[in-house]
C-alpha cells in the first residue's frame, strides 16, 4: 500500500497553509475565492462560478478558499459547503460537498457531497434549496 501523498494532495495542502497565513495577515479571502474560480478551466470554471453565484444570491455565507478550491464559511468562519475541480484530482466530475456545520441531517443517513457535471436550471433550484437549508 503506497502511503505517500500525491502531488495534489501535497498542493493542496501547501494552499491550506498559504491560505491560513493569508487569513491571518488580513487577506481579501473573497477575491482569493474568485481568483481560484479564475484559475479553473472549463466546465470546472462554470461549475464554480455557477456556485459561487448561487451562495452569493441566496445565502450570507462568505467565500475563501479552502485547500485551494473554493468554499464558503458561516459567520463563525467555518466551512459550509465548497467546491472540487474534477481536474484537480483527474476524475471524471466535480464535487460540490457541505461540511459538518451545514444544517443538512435528515434522520441517520443523508447526503453530504454531490458528484456534478452540469449544473442544469432544475439543479440549480435544487442546489439553492439545499444551501438554504445548509444555512438554516
Amino acid at each position: 500500500m503506497n502511503t505517500t501523498f500525491s502531488k495534489e494532495e501535497k498542493a493542496a495542502m501547501r494552499a491550506a497553509a498559504a491560505e491560513a497565513k493569508a487569513a491571518k495577515l488580513g487577506a481579501d479571502l473573497e477575491e482569493a475565492c474568485l481568483a481560484a474560480i479564475a484559475e479553473l478551466s472549463g466546465t470546472d470554471q462554470e461549475l464554480a462560478q455557477t456556485l459561487h453565484d448561487l451562495v452569493k444570491k441566496h445565502t450570507s455565507l462568505g467565500a475563501k478558499t479552502w485547500y485551494g478550491m473554493p468554499a464558503y464559511t458561516n459567520a463563525d468562519g467555518k466551512v459550509v459547503v465548497f467546491f472540487q475541480g474534477a481536474a484537480k484530482f483527474k476524475v471524471r466530475y466535480a464535487t460540490i460537498g457541505f461540511q459538518p456545520d451545514a444544517n443538512l441531517d435528515e434522520g441517520n443517513f443523508w447526503p453530504s457531497s454531490f458528484a456534478v457535471t452540469k449544473l442544469s436550471a432544475a439543479d440549480q433550484k435544487q442546489l439553492v434549496e439545499l444551501l438554504k437549508k445548509a444555512v438554516s
